[in-house]
């Protein structure tokens, strides 16, 4: 006699666990979606004297690529990877930046069309690679040039 009260027990248990008034789906709808303009890593503002160079991020029928992959700053300028379409990152891979230091860290992947990440231009003059993580086998790698401080 003793089962028949366990399992009406049980029932009523998962019965009342079950009748929330909330329900996932609800709770999704009610969440915050991050905007297609937002800035993963900035908005940064050049020095003085510095400028802005967009660099855009996309994957297409040509491929995942940089555009443009090859950049010639100056100290005190801004880098601005903006997203086009697909997900992707910037990283300055110590590995392939032998004796280089100051490289900023990998970005978060950036997926929604618009978004951007900024990096200043602070590194010492010479040339620098950079990829993107998820499609660095696919030729989406770059190279960054800083001349001489002004």
């Amino acid at each position: 006699m003793r089962h028949p009260v366990r399992f009406a027990l049980a029932s009523v248990l998962v019965a009342a666990a079950c009748s929330g008034s909330e329900k996932p789906a609800d709770n999704m709808a009610n969440m915050p979606m991050p905007s297609a303009t937002a800035t993963i890593n900035g908005p940064i503002e050049p020095k003085a004297g510095g400028k802005v160079i967009e660099i855009t991020m996309t994957s297409d029928d040509k491929g995942n690529y940089f555009t443009p992959n090859t950049i010639e700053a100056n100290p005190g300028d801004v880098l601005r990877y903006k997203l086009t379409l697909g997900v992707h990152n910037v990283n300055f891979l110590a590995d392939s930046n032998a004796g280089k230091t100051g490289l900023p860290p990998a970005s978060a992947l950036l997926q929604l069309p618009g978004q951007t990440h900024d990096i200043a231009v602070s590194f010492a003059e010479g040339t620098y690679y950079f990829q993107c993580d998820p499609h660095a086998a696919l030729g989406m790698r770059g190279h960054l040039t800083v001349a001489a401080k002004k």
